[in-house]
């Protein structure tokens, strides 16, 4: 069986394999002038969805597509009946919640204000003393997957209160569905978004989801920029009534000169949330895992079916 990976060192992260997995390094199959046939196993590059149907169609005889990412949006509907697409569920976990933890945090204590302070050499008491804290904070997390869980077991310690929300209301698990939105958000001092982007969550945040939140609340999303709607975002954060921070944006990268990178009250990093050293070997350890059950016929783990 022939495999396609991305990355040269994720040879020796994938473990023992069964006899007949012969694997192979593609770091860029779109330049490939052929090569494809027989390939049953893919695992595209990170950010590759853009090209999905010109690799798979140079791709007759692949069965399984496992992906790197945790978000499988730019996959959903583009990969042809017979082949499993599975996403990266689980790998990107903690790497994803440290970064949300730290962003909340910086943005409450007041940590990018000091940040430019340094860098102007100036000691900067009086511009953020006395801070916000997080504790006895409401945090409102929209996403109960498993990052969502996730950042919830990390806040725990922070006596915070933490509601969770879902596509749907769990109510023996305690999870609010999105329809419930309109009542949890006047309430949340911090929302936290980690919804995958679907055509549902499409625009989510937008003027008026934006306005039901109270003054000084802060606005965090760790999901994909168009969950958002820039323009209402820049709208709202121009007041100054709310803050936020932002590892994804709509455009993504953002066009230089765009208000959001001056706005005081933002914070903004280039979408690195899942991007440790930690990475690699965890997805490869999911690839292992996927290889062997593709191998043996068993049931794979995380297979994105429907409408996502």
């Amino acid at each position: 069986m022939k495999v396609w990976i991305p990355h040269p060192t994720g040879r020796t992260l994938l473990g023992e394999l069964p006899d007949g997995v012969d694997v192979e390094v593609v770091e860029d199959p779109t330049r490939l002038p052929s090569g494809g046939a027989g390939v049953r196993f893919w695992v595209p590059p990170f950010l590759s969805g853009r090209d999905v149907p010109a690799v798979l169609d140079r791709l007759p005889d692949v069965a399984v597509v496992q992906l790197l990412t945790a978000g499988a949006e730019a996959w959903v509907g583009r990969v042809r009946d017979g082949v499993t697409l599975c996403d990266a569920r689980g790998v990107h976990d903690s790497s994803t919640a440290e970064w949300v933890v730290t962003a909340i945090l910086s943005q409450l204590r007041g940590f990018p204000v000091l940040a430019r302070a340094q860098a102007r050499g100036e000691w900067a008491y009086a511009e953020v003393a006395p801070t916000d804290e997080l504790a006895g904070k409401r945090v409102l997390i929209v996403g109960a997957g498993s990052i969502g869980s996730a950042v919830q077991a990390r806040l725990a310690p922070f006596e915070v209160a933490v509601t969770l929300v879902a596509r749907t209301a769990r109510p023996d698990q305690g999870v609010f569905g999105v329809d419930e939105l309109p009542d949890l958000l006047p309430s949340a001092d911090v929302v936290v978004l980690l919804v995958p982007l679907t055509p549902q969550t499409r625009g989510l945040v937008d003027e008026a989801f934006l306005a039901a939140l109270p003054d000084g609340a802060l606005l965090v999303n760790a999901a994909r920029g168009p969950v958002a709607r820039t323009s209402a975002l820049v709208a709202e954060l121009s007041t100054g009534r709310i803050s936020a921070a932002l590892d994804v944006t709509d455009p993504e990268p953002l066009p230089a000169g765009h208000p959001l990178w001056t706005m005081p009250n933002v914070l903004l990093t280039p979408h690195v949330a899942g991007s440790v050293r930690g990475l690699l070997p965890r997805a490869y350890r999911l690839v292992g895992q996927q290889l062997r059950r593709f191998a043996a016929g068993e049931p794979l783990v995380n297979e994105v079916v429907g409408g996502y």
